[in-house]
């Protein structure tokens, strides 16, 4: 039997993706569109999300009070003047 360390990571569809983010499919598409949304990947013509990646997302936006400062934002999915990727600062390195 497989360890859960080797099991390959698990892939949702954006109906999936957007249920489990508790967000319309369509946003998700325009968190996409707008590049505010979690990372994917594209198989084939198919859009894909990693649950790690949606789970990252997600905690990006975790405050312990509205008056945190800490941390970073998650914008909403409209378009920005200077918004770098979601995901920008995990490509580096």
């Amino acid at each position: 039997m497989s360890s859960p360390a080797t099991l390959p990571p698990r892939y949702l569809r954006t109906p999936e993706a957007a249920r489990f983010l508790g967000l319309s499919g369509r946003t998700l598409e325009k968190h996409r569109t707008y590049g505010t949304g979690p990372r994917y990947s594209k198989i084939g013509g198919r859009v894909v999300y990693r649950v790690e990646d949606l789970q990252t997302w997600v905690d990006r936006g975790a405050k312990s009070s509205t008056s945190d400062e800490t941390g970073s934002v998650v914008l909403p999915a409209k378009r920005h003047a200077i918004a770098p990727p979601a995901f920008a600062d995990e490509r580096r390195g």
